[in-house]
């Protein structure tokens, strides 16, 4: 196989009417026995469909189909023959989503707006991404009966998982063969037989246990592949596309793995890899670099071309196929891989929109835009004081707190007459716009006033539901030690060191309200991102209390939290379904807007309950939102300082120790 093009370099150009139109360069060389295929990719839309930030309720340029679909046209007539597919996680993930699944419903033969606007962009096949099971099976099926294109799966089963994979057995079809007619270099079409085979994470079965628990099973992404692929092939399948909604991870790998694309890549007969789930971009100069198997600048794992196309519709995926007829059979000869961006920032770091709406998917889900907007305005209650999560991470937090204030009111109210009742009440609670990927105007910032519902979903992203936890004092503490993963070691003395671990989502650093504690950021991380003990001898969580007191190791403590954390989800140590003793019917986000309610007017200022361990002559920096700024000097248990401009529109500040 010669060695991959890159598109920039090697783009040309012939006059189309008025317009420029660019071609690949394997639709301009493709010779009378070659053709080229190109296959677009969007992953991980999560329902934005419009540029429209609905928990800010302002349009966003870095976001939305109709603004990726724009590009669709374009990149058709570069290619001699394409094809469109989607990854994945398209139903959960905004309040149009939270509107259609509890306020309007999708009945069957409804059409959900994500289904109007991908029918009307002729998407040729789909997988299912994990957030696709957040509302349940019947909303699922429902919705994803009104797609004009297939839907496959091949590692989701029907109840208990299957000793040997049978088709009857599956939930979706494992994959599809499309016979697209292509055109050659000469001009004469031919048939080539493209399968298109999908995978979920098996940790699906923890995430929405509540959802799937002796209904469905998931089999290993990789073990899957294997059973299928051969069988595509025997089908006389041409080319094989995996479409992966698993990310990348090169740390070895392991049984039933979350992100498993680049293994998945190196199963036989596989030709090409569509991924996502971690809201990446690859090929790019800066998330996946250093991993062995991929190469992040020819956009290749395990040699084979891949694509991760951002989130949101930030991005588009591509990969450029230049097939060549062997025999009565097709077969790749090389490739290119792109992850095309939507929007781009200039000098000034402000984002420039680089395509605009595309107006016929904005027709077509106009209606439920409206019902949207008309649901997140309408309000709830008042805050006293402003509710900001731009240093929700350096220390205790008003968006982190009400969070907690809710969830305990609402624990404490479900356990006062049954056998929990003398148990004292814990909360955990995590901040979910913390900047990070989402960039740096990924933040709440909901000022006093009246509170909507777009505010409540703002503080709590996912429709998660109420479970409580019941653990002793010690597993409290390992709780702690587990989200101080957050945190790099910083030494003391050390000046401007780098604060925030890049690698640890926000969703994972619990805070615990209800007992006091400091955390050393000298030592070193007691866990590793699995929860295994590596640091038997590090301590970061000190002067951990309860009432005033040193915790007691023994006590056992109610912990009120969500269901994916109780199930296992972050593989927290000793935290797990066996430790449950309350499954809520709520959401946390319908509790929080139950406690607004209740409570008419909020004061959600932070406690201070946790800080920092103090170190003389030591400073960290951390990047935020430049609004925080604002913010800064108010800060409870820190002294946190400007310290200029960050990367790509985030602010820096300085953390004295």
């Amino acid at each position: 196989m010669t060695r991959p093009m890159t598109r920039r370099s090697l783009l040309g150009g012939i006059a189309a009417g008025s317009a420029l139109v660019m071609l690949h360069p394997f639709a301009a060389r493709a010779q009378a026995n070659q053709a080229h295929l190109r296959i677009m990719e969007t992953t991980d839309i999560h329902v934005n469909i419009m540029p429209y930030d609905y928990y800010a309720d302002k349009p966003n340029d870095t976001m939305g189909l109709t603004r990726t679909a724009s590009f669709i046209d374009q990149v058709r007539s570069e290619a001699g023959n394409s094809m469109l597919i989607d990854n994945g996680d398209l139903l959960q993930g905004n309040p149009m989503g939270d509107y259609m699944a509890y306020q309007k419903g999708i009945k069957p033969g409804d059409l959900h707006p994500v289904m109007k606007a991908m029918n009307a962009l002729g998407y040729d096949c789909g997988t299912l991404g994990n957030h696709e099971f957040n509302y349940g099976l019947e909303f699922m099926f429902n919705v994803l009966n009104g797609a004009k294109f297939p839907i496959v799966c091949a590692n989701l089963t029907k109840g208990q998982l299957a000793s040997e994979a049978r088709k009857d057995e599956l939930f979706f079809k494992p994959y599809v063969i499309i016979e697209k007619q292509i055109r050659d270099g000469s001009g004469a079409t031919s048939p080539v037989k493209v399968g298109f085979i999908g995978f979920v994470p098996p940790q699906i079965m923890v995430w929405d246990a509540k959802n799937l628990e002796g209904k469905a099973q998931t089999r290993d992404i990789v073990e899957a592949a294997k059973a299928w692929v051969p069988a595509m092939k025997e089908e006389g399948c041409d080319i094989v596309v995996a479409l992966s909604h698993s990310g990348i991870d090169g740390n070895g790998q392991s049984e039933r793995m979350e992100n498993a694309s680049l293994y998945l890549a190196g199963v036989e007969g596989i030709d090409a890899i569509f991924t996502g789930h971690q809201h990446l971009v690859f090929p790019g100069p800066k998330d996946f670099e250093g991993i062995t198997g991929a190469d992040a600048k020819k956009g290749t794992l395990m040699g084979k071309p891949a694509v991760m196309a951002g989130f949101w519709g930030s991005h588009m995926g591509l990969i450029d196929l230049l097939l060549e007829k062997d025999g009565s059979s097709w077969k790749v000869v090389d490739f290119t891989s792109e992850a095309r961006p939507i929007f781009h920032r200039d000098d000034s770091r402000k984002v420039v929109a680089d395509v605009k709406d595309k107006p016929e998917i904005v027709a077509a889900v106009k209606e439920e835009h409206e019902a949207t907007l008309a649901y997140v305005r309408r309000p709830v209650g008042k805050t006293s004081a402003p509710l900001y999560s731009y240093f929700a991470l350096v220390a205790d937090d008003p968006s982190v707190q009400i969070v907690s204030n809710a969830q305990t009111w609402y624990v404490k109210n479900l356990l006062k007459d049954g056998k929990y009742k003398d148990f004292p009440v814990l909360s955990a609670a995590a901040p979910f716009k913390a900047g990070g990927r989402g960039g740096a105007d990924y933040f709440t910032d909901v000022p006093a006033g009246d509170i909507a519902i777009k505010n409540v979903a703002d503080l709590y992203l996912y429709p998660n539901t109420v479970q409580a936890v019941l653990i002793t004092g010690e597993q409290v503490k390992n709780w702690l030690e587990m989200s101080a993963g957050m945190f790099n070691q910083v030494t003391a003395g050390a000046k401007d060191a780098p604060l925030l671990n890049t690698g640890f989502p926000s969703y994972n650093y619990d805070v615990i309200d209800g007992v006091t504690y400091q955390i050393d950021l000298s030592q070193p991380t007691r866990f590793d991102k699995d929860g295994k003990l590596i640091n038997p001898d590090a301590h970061r969580i000190v002067e951990l209390k309860f009432d005033g007191k040193p915790i007691d190791p023994a006590q056992k403590f109610v912990v009120a939290t969500n269901n994916y954390r109780a199930g296992g989800g972050g593989k927290f140590p000793e935290i797990g379904a066996d430790k449950v003793i309350l499954v809520a019917p709520d959401t946390n986000r319908d509790v929080v807007v139950r406690y607004i309610i209740e409570q008419g007017t909020i004061n959600p200022t932070a406690d201070a309950n946790w800080s920092f361990k103090p170190q003389a002559g030591t400073t960290a920096v951390f990047e935020s939102g430049p609004k925080g700024r604002q913010y800064a000097g108010q800060v409870k248990g820190a002294t946190i300082e400007d310290a200029g401009d960050g990367a790509e529109g985030f602010a820096k500040f300085r953390l004295v120790l």
